[in-house]
């Protein structure tokens, strides 16, 4: 083995001790890839993924840089831009991205990209 194969190895074993966490929190990410529009808080997550929540908490946290909710509003608001720059509604694009309501969307949309979803389909509006 090269000296670059043995660090790499010893760098990945350093970073990434336990594969069958690393599994596991990568099976939940694609999961909810798949699932972001669906009713999904933590205890779904946990029960999805055959661990506790707080385990998860720590897992998703330590491969990913952020909390399961964090990613799962980041996939959602990224899937309500294409939504709105498509021409969908507001209100239909806030369900259809699995938010409850209107105006928390609303508000988290112009916390997270700067401007409000009629904002930003205003000026980024293409016509399909």
């Amino acid at each position: 083995m090269t000296y670059y194969q043995t660090e790499f190895i010893r760098i990945r074993q350093l970073v990434y001790p336990n594969q069958q966490q690393l599994d596991g929190v990568i099976g939940l990410k694609r999961f909810m890839d798949s699932n972001f529009d669906q009713d999904l808080n933590l205890d779904a997550l946990s029960e999805a993924g055959f661990v506790s929540k707080f385990h998860l908490l720590r897992l998703f946290k330590r491969y990913y840089g952020q909390t399961p909710m964090q990613y799962l509003t980041g996939i959602r608001i990224e899937r309500a831009k294409e939504l709105l720059r498509s021409g969908m509604p507001v209100t239909q694009t806030c369900f259809a991205v699995g938010f409850e309501s209107p105006a928390s969307f609303s508000t988290l949309f112009k916390r997270r990209v700067g401007q409000t979803p009629l904002a930003y389909q205003k000026s980024n509006f293409r016509k399909v």
